[in-house]
Parts: structure tokens; C-alpha cells; sequence
């Protein structure tokens, strides 16, 4: 069981950088895979990157690779994504989620999700 908390959304111009943050309760954080999803408005939930517990393998949405980076911190239950190059289309809503397998890259294979951070990129 985890309770997920995001936070570090906001509003930034195109070419910006931000970094989220994903605070996890719980003493078993460092067995979950952790991921990051993202939705914009009229669109569905889509995978952004993922890391298992060990943190030593990652995944990225192919276009997002060289932008994003996705990290975690197991001594102090939080999950990071560093955000650079910024583009108004990544404009969304940003949602951590936590789950059995950081290879699935779909929405059903996590099972706690926390409440999202709203990001706004201005051209």
C-alpha cells in the first residue's frame, strides 16, 4: 500500500525547464516500480518514463527521450522528473503511479496513482 503525493508543477515559457517531484508513504516504496503519465485535455492518460524499485533500468516515451529524465530517491520514498527543453506540448496534467513492472507502459499496469500536477508550457 503507498499514498502518492506530485508536486512541483507550474507555469513555464517554451525552452524552460522544471522538475516534479513524487513524495510515497509507506516502508516498502524501494519494491515498487515507479512511472510518470501525463494528460491533456481531450487526450488519454499517456506513459511518459518509468524506473523499477532498483532504479537501475529506465524507460521513455520514444519522443521524449533526450528531454526527460526520471530518477528516484529509495531513502527517501520520492520519484523525480527532471523536465528540460520544454515545448507547449507538453502542456498536462502529470500523474506518478506505482506498480508491480517498470516495463508496462500502459495505465492498467499500475495500480496507485497519485492526485497530478498541472503543467502549463507558454509559446
Amino acid at each position: 500500500q503507498v499514498q502518492l503525493v506530485e508536486s512541483g508543477g507550474g507555469v513555464v515559457q517554451a525552452g524552460g525547464s522544471l522538475r516534479l517531484s513524487c513524495a510515497a508513504s509507506g516502508r516498502t516504496f524501494s519494491t515498487y516500480a515507479m512511472a510518470w503519465f501525463r494528460q491533456a485535455p481531450g487526450n488519454e492518460r499517456d506513459f511518459v518514463a518509468s524506473i523499477p524499485g532498483s532504479g537501475n533500468f529506465v524507460h521513455y516515451a520514444d519522443s521524449l527521450k533526450g528531454r526527460f529524465t526520471i530518477s528516484r530517491d529509495n531513502a527517501e520514498n520520492t520519484l523525480y522528473l527532471q523536465m528540460n527543453s520544454l515545448q507547449p506540448a507538453d502542456t498536462a496534467v502529470y500523474y506518478c503511479a506505482a506498480g508491480s513492472d517498470a516495463t508496462n507502459k500502459r495505465v492498467y499496469g499500475y495500480n496507485y496513482w497519485g492526485q497530478g500536477t498541472q503543467v502549463t508550457v507558454s509559446s
